[in-house]
């Protein structure tokens, strides 16, 4: 009875403390996150733990609102940079204005809130990206596959869509540091897509068409309807020509990669 009894309490101790940080998550527009972003105040810094693009973690204040950012300054061109797994890469760039294109292109897909706001500040005396921390965070997708934490059969299905959906927004923008850190998983089992800094590359070919398994209907249709104008005027000035006629491209290629998905599987089994 006793256990019962505590099981039970830690259970309503739980829910209350969910409902805690919910409730101390500010509902803001996306707009009013950006102005809060730009202009409140920074109370504290200090250096983020994981990453490699020399990024910080800001309390900003603006006396009546206090909420936690990232700051990538980032800013690096050379002919050869680190590739993923240890390789080397050719005409690197690791730029945080692509940060902001990323969430750009994603809200231009319906998919900005997968990935929180970014927008420009200088802090510091340097000019970079600033983004609007997730609150809720319980862990990153590589903590999850090494302390082999199964998602709950309850959301599983949602949680898979979720992935399918950054799968895509991954291989559109070809990231090359698509690593486990970068996706974050709320309390609730939410996903959150960070970090674009060594995205948006040349290249007019899918990086791993293979990671394309299915698609959500409605980011399909928002794919079908983008074009280089759209994506050259959300961007600018942080994504060249080049830069645009490459996603346009891949966007070509991946729509037909799940065309040819749907003709070989049928509908049911690649869209939903």
């Amino acid at each position: 009875m006793r256990r019962s009894r505590w099981i039970l309490g830690a259970v309503l101790a739980s829910f209350a403390l969910a409902r805690m940080l919910a409730a101390d998550e500010p509902n803001l527009t996306a707009e009013q996150k950006i102005d809060f972003l730009q202009h409140a105040k920074v109370i504290a810094s200090e250096r983020e733990k994981k990453g490699k693009s020399n990024a910080s973690h800001l309390t900003l204040s603006d006396g009546k609102l206090t909420h936690e950012a990232s700051f990538q300054p980032i800013d690096e061109k050379k002919a050869q940079g680190p590739g993923p797994r240890g390789g080397i890469e050719l005409n690197f760039r690791d730029y945080w204005g692509y940060n902001i294109a990323g969430y750009r292109i994603a809200k231009l897909l319906g998919m900005d809130d997968m990935v929180p706001v970014y927008t420009e500040r200088e802090w510091n005396g340097t000019t970079g990206a600033i983004s609007w921390r997730v609150s809720d965070e319980q862990f990153d997708e590589a903590d999850r596959y090494s302390r082999k934490i199964e998602v709950p059969a309850a959301v599983r299905d949602g949680w898979n869509k979720q992935m399918y959906k950054v799968r895509v927004l991954t291989q559109l923008l070809y990231d090359m540091d698509d690593n486990l850190t970068n996706v974050l998983i709320t309390k609730d089992w939410k996903i959150w897509r960070i970090d674009f800094t060594r995205a948006c590359r040349l290249q007019h070919d899918l990086r791993n068409p293979k990671d394309l398994v299915q698609c959500d209907r409605e980011v399909l249709a928002k794919l079908r309807q983008l074009s280089y104008d759209q994506v050259f005027d959300a961007t600018k000035p942080y994504l060249t020509k080049d830069e645009v006629k490459a996603l346009i491209a891949r966007r070509d290629k991946m729509v037909a990669y799940f065309d040819e998905l749907v003709a070989q599987k049928g509908e049911s089994e690649v869209l939903y």
